[in-house]
């Protein structure tokens, strides 16, 4: 989609990395900060005391968080692997591939863990409705929002 900036393709290129670059520190900092407290679950006394459930969704909640995390910082690792190579337009596009695949992954760890915290630390019959609340909250303000925008946009036009 073309737009009113007076951008050479390589200097759009190097525009949208640094963009990429900057959302990929926020969610990857979030994410790394949630895996890490996730991991530290297992070595808490009360681990122990958890139902099979409870065990499996900590199980899957934490596998999400590595997904996540590794998603997240895999723009890095493809930046260093084809820095020189005369390739940005297609480690920019990967990498927007790669930070919506994360976004999704880091939304699902945290319903996940949001869900597991509210069984284990309220009545279960209240950690499903909140869990759906912030589930719901989530696609409002990332897919409901964003669509609206765009809507707008080409009702603009």
């Amino acid at each position: 989609m073309p737009d009113d900036r007076d951008e050479t393709p390589a200097e759009r290129a190097d525009r949208r990395w640094n963009e990429t670059l900057q959302e990929v520190r926020v969610a990857q900092t979030g994410a790394q900060i949630l895996f890490g407290f996730l991991l530290s679950v297992a070595f808490t006394p009360r681990f122990a005391d958890l139902g099979h459930f409870d065990r499996v969704l900590y199980v899957v909640t934490v596998a999400l968080g590595a997904l996540a995390t590794g998603t997240l910082i895999a723009p890095v690792a493809y930046h260093q692997l084809l820095a020189g190579h005369h390739l940005k337009p297609q480690l920019v596009q990967a990498a927007g591939h790669l930070v919506s695949v994360g976004i999704v992954l880091l939304a699902l760890t945290v319903t996940f863990s949001v869900l597991l915290l509210l069984r284990v630390a309220t009545s279960h019959w209240i950690a499903w409705p909140v869990t759906a609340l912030v589930t719901g909250w989530f696609a409002v303000c990332w897919l409901v929002l964003p669509s609206m925008l765009l809507r707008g946009k080409a009702g603009n036009r």
